[in-house]
C-alpha cells in the first residue's frame, strides 16, 4: 500500500510512495504523531535526480528490516530540498556544523518540537568500510532514545541555541572600498587551476557567479588576471566531459579536476547561469565561439526542459537503464547511461567519419573514462573534445570549413540515435526562483544574439509565472507549479531571481508591465523578508514555525544568495526610478555583507559583483525609434556586442510607448530623436553625452 507520500505532486516524495516506510511529508500531522507517540523523528531530504538519493532508496528504504525499524521506532518524513529550501538549510547547517560535511542524501534525527540531535548524509543498510550502517545507527538512536531521553532532549535544546546563534546578524559596517574586489580576485587566484582552469581540486562545481564577477571586475579595473581565470575556465568545461556534446546544457559538475567525467544530473538553475557567463565572455572577447556554447544550452532549455505553458521544468536525472537493456523489464537503472558511446556504435552510425569523431572526441576502442570507481562505464565512452578542428583539418588533410562541417552531420546522427535510448528521469515542477534565472539568460541572450526566439520564450515563461503563481490581490509568489498544483509561498529566493528576470526581460522588449511587475514585486519582497535592524533579506518569513529559525542566505554556492541578487535588482531600480529608500538599502545591505566579503569573499563573489557595480557607476544606454527600424537595428547590434556590465539598456519608442516608460522612468522623457531619425544616448546618472546617430558614433561613446 501507499504511504502518506501518495497525494503530493512533489516527484520526489512520489519515487518514494511505494516504499515500506510508513513516510509522511513534513506537515502537521506527522509532528502531532510524533508528539502524542513521545517519537524521535528521522527526516531524509533529497531530490528527485539525485544519485545517492536513489542509492539509499533502493538500499535501504526498500529494504524491510530497514523499514521496520523506521516504522516501529520513528516517525519518518521525507522532504523534496527544491520545494522546502527553508527545511533543507536549517538542518543542513546543523549537519555541516556537527560533521563538517553536507550533501544530499541528507539524514537528520530530531525530537518530537523538531530539534537536531544526530545527522549525517549517505548511510549505507549494513555498517562497511568503516561507515555506520544505518541499521545500527537506528538501534542505536532507539536504544538512547528510550534509556536517556532527557539527555538528548538537553542535547538538542543546546545544539538549536547554536542555531540560532548562527542566525544572529553580525555588525553592520561600511560600504567596503574597491580594495575588497581586489582581494577578492586575489582570494580565487590562490586556488585558480592554472592547468585545468576552475578553482581548487576535485570535485569541480559550475559556480557561474564566481566567473561574473571576475568578468566584472575586468570590466572595472582592467586586470587581465581576472578575466583570464574566467575565460580559461569557460574553455574547459566547454571542452570537457560536463558539457553534453551531442544535446546540449552542462552536467551538474565533474568528478575530477580535468572536467573529464561528469556527475550527469542536468539542472535548470546551472544552465541559466552558465548561458549567462558565455554569453559575456562573448562580448568580452568578441569570440563567436562561446556565444555558440550558450546558444547550445539554450536549444536544450527550449527542447527538452520546457513545459507545454513556457514553465521550465527543473532537472533531468543521471541515471537511466542503459540501451542495451531497454526491452529487459526491471532492468536496473546505471549513472550516465544515457551518455556514454562505444567506438563501435560510432562506427555503425556515422561510417566514414567514425575516425575522425573518434579523435574528436577522444572515443577509444576499451573506452575512455579515467574515473570509473564502479566499473560502470567499461568500454564506453565519455565525450569531450579531445582535438580541436584546426588540428584535425591538419591531421586529415582537410579544409577546416569541411571538418566542421562533417561534425556537425555526426552529431545530428549521434542525437537520432541517443535519443532512441531510455532516457533520464525528468522533473517537471516548475519553480519560481529557477524559472527566473531562466528568464533572465534567454532576455539576455535576445539582445545579445538578436534572436526573436529567444525574446518569445522568455516572454512566455514570465507571462507563466504572472498568471499562475502569482496571486495578484493577496501579492504573493506562490513557489512551486506542477500537474495544474500551486503550492508553498515562495522564498526570498524566489522574489529575488523573478525580478531579476522580469528586469533583464524589460530591458530586452521595452514593455513597461515588466517593469511595473519587478517594482511589485521588489516591494513586497521588501515587505516579507527585509531586516530593517541588519539589512538583507531573510530567506524565509519567519511566520512558519516548523522552521526553527528564520535565517539568511549568506553564501553564493550553485544558486546565489538572494540579498546578492537583491542587491543587483535594487540598483536598476533605484537607477530607473529614482526611489532614495532603494538606495539606502542597497548601502545597507553592503554594509551587512562587508565583512563577509572582507574576510571570505570568495563565499560571496555575487555579492562583490554587486560591490563592483557599487563602485562603477551605472551607466544607461537609450536607444530612440521605431522598432523594426533597420538604423534601430544597427545601433542595437553596436550596443549589444559590447560587454557593459554596469549599463541599462533601453530601446524606446517616441510617442505612447515613450510616454508609458517616462511614468516609470522620468529622465526618459526629455529625450528625443534627433533629425528624426533612430538616436542613442549614452549617460551617466542620465547626464548624457551628445546624442549619436550611427554605429561608428555610438560604439566611440560607449
Amino acid at each position: 500500500m501507499p504511504n502518506h507520500l501518495a497525494f503530493e505532486k512533489s516527484p520526489y516524495l512520489l519515487q518514494h510512495k511505494d516504499n515500506p516506510v510508513d513516510w509522511y511529508p513534513w506537515g502537521d500531522e506527522a509532528f502531532a504523531r510524533a508528539r502524542a507517540e513521545a517519537r524521535p523523528i528521522f527526516l531524509s531530504v533529497g531530490y528527485s535526480t539525485c544519485h545517492w538519493c536513489h542509492v539509499m532508496e533502493h538500499e535501504s528504504f526498500e529494504d524491510a528490516q530497514v523499514a521496520a525499524l523506521l516504522n516501529r521506532d520513528f516517525v519518518p518524513i521525507k522532504v523534496d530540498r527544491e520545494e522546502r529550501p527553508d527545511v533543507d538549510r536549517i538542518y543542513m547547517t546543523f549537519v555541516q556544523a556537527t560533521t563538517g560535511s553536507g550533501g544530499w542524501p541528507m539524514s537528520v534525527w530530531l525530537t518530537p518540537n523538531l530539534k537536531p540531535f544526530y545527522g549525517g548524509t549517505y548511510f549505507p543498510p549494513r555498517s562497511r568500510g568503516g561507515r555506520p550502517g544505518l541499521v545500527d545507527v537506528l538501534a542505536d538512536i532507539a536504544r538512547v532514545w528510550r534509556e536517556d531521553r532527557d539527555q538528548v532532549r538537553q542535547s538538542a535544546d543546546g545544539l538549536a541555541g547554536r542555531l540560532a546563534n548562527l542566525a544572529q546578524p553580525g555588525p553592520c559596517g561600511e560600504v567596503p572600498g574597491p580594495g575588497v574586489l581586489a582581494s577578492g580576485v586575489a582570494e580565487l587566484a590562490a586556488v585558480f587551476d592554472r592547468r585545468h582552469g576552475g578553482f581548487g581540486d576535485a570535485p569541480k562545481f559550475p559556480r557561474p557567479s564566481e566567473l561574473l564577477f571576475l568578468l566584472r571586475e575586468h570590466a572595472r579595473t582592467g586586470n587581465e588576471q581576472a578575466r583570464d581565470m574566467a575565460l580559461q575556465t569557460l574553455q574547459a568545461m566547454a571542452f570537457g566531459g560536463m558539457r553534453d556534446h551531442i544535446g546540449g546544457g552542462f552536467h551538474r559538475y565533474s568528478v575530477d579536476a580535468e572536467w573529464r567525467v561528469p556527475h550527469f544530473e542536468k539542472m535548470l538553475y546551472d544552465q541559466a547561469q552558465l548561458v549567462l557567463a558565455y554569453l559575456e565572455a562573448s562580448q568580452v572577447t568578441g569570440e563567436r565561439s562561446y556565444r555558440d556554447v550558450a546558444e547550445d544550452t539554450i536549444r536544450y532549455v527550449l527542447r527538452d526542459m520546457t513545459g507545454p505553458d513556457g514553465g521550465f521544468y527543473s532537472a533531468e536525472d543521471a541515471d537511466s537503464v542503459p540501451p542495451e537493456d531497454a526491452l529487459t523489464p526491471g532492468a536496473p537503472k546505471s549513472e550516465g547511461a544515457f551518455y556514454a558511446w562505444t567506438s563501435d556504435e560510432i562506427a555503425a552510425l556515422v561510417g566514414d567519419d567514425a575516425d575522425l569523431v573518434r579523435r574528436r572526441f577522444g572515443i577509444e576502442p576499451g573506452g575512455n573514462a579515467p574515473f570509473d570507481p564502479h566499473g560502470e562505464f567499461g568500454s564506453k565512452n565519455l565525450l569531450y573534445v579531445a582535438r580541436s578542428v584546426p588540428s584535425l583539418a591538419e591531421q586529415f588533410g582537410l579544409d577546416a570549413r569541411v571538418v566542421a562541417e562533417r561534425l556537425v552531420q555526426a552529431r545530428r546522427v549521434m542525437f537520432d540515435a541517443r535519443s532512441s535510448r531510455p532516457r533520464p528521469h525528468l522533473d517537471d515542477k516548475v519553480l519560481a526562483a529557477w524559472n527566473g534565472l531562466m528568464i533572465a539568460a534567454l532576455a539576455r541572450a535576445s539582445r545579445v544574439c538578436w534572436s526573436v526566439e529567444y525574446l518569445h520564450a522568455a516572454r512566455r515563461a514570465a507571462g507563466f509565472l504572472r498568471s499562475r503563481l502569482w496571486k495578484r490581490e493577496s501579492r504573493v509568489l506562490s513557489r512551486r507549479y506542477r500537474a495544474g498544483d500551486v503550492a508553498i509561498d515562495g522564498y526570498a529566493d524566489d522574489y529575488a531571481y523573478v525580478i531579476w528576470g522580469a528586469l533583464e526581460l524589460f530591458t530586452a522588449d521595452g514593455d513597461p508591465g515588466w517593469l511595473e511587475w519587478a517594482i511589485d514585486l521588489q516591494r513586497r519582497q521588501d515587505e516579507l523578508f527585509w531586516d530593517a535592524d541588519a539589512g538583507g533579506w531573510f530567506s524565509t518569513t519567519g511566520t512558519d514555525r516548523s522552521v526553527l529559525v528564520r535565517l539568511k542566505d549568506d553564501y553564493d554556492g550553485a544558486e546565489p544568495a538572494a540579498s546578492s541578487i537583491g542587491v543587483m535588482n535594487l540598483q536598476m531600480l533605484a537607477h530607473l526610478t529614482g526611489d532614495r529608500a532603494w538606495h539606502e538599502r542597497i548601502e545597507s545591505t553592503l554594509g551587512a555583507f562587508a565583512d563577509r566579503m572582507t574576510r571570505m569573499g570568495r563565499s560571496v563573489p555575487m555579492m562583490l559583483a554587486a560591490l563592483c557595480a557599487h563602485h562603477a557607476g551605472q551607466q544607461q544606454i537609450v536607444l530612440i525609434g521605431p522598432r523594426g527600424d533597420a538604423e534601430l537595428g544597427g545601433l542595437a547590434s553596436v550596443a549589444a556586442a559590447r560587454y557593459t556590465p554596469f549599463a541599462v539598456h533601453l530601446i524606446v519608442e517616441p510617442g505612447a510607448h515613450q510616454a508609458a516608460l517616462a511614468a516609470l522612468v522620468p529622465a526618459l522623457a526629455g529625450l528625443s530623436m534627433r533629425d528624426g531619425v533612430p538616436t542613442a544616448y549614452v549617460c551617466r546618472d542620465f547626464a548624457c553625452l551628445g546624442p549619436v546617430t550611427t554605429p561608428e558614433d555610438l560604439r566611440a561613446a560607449i
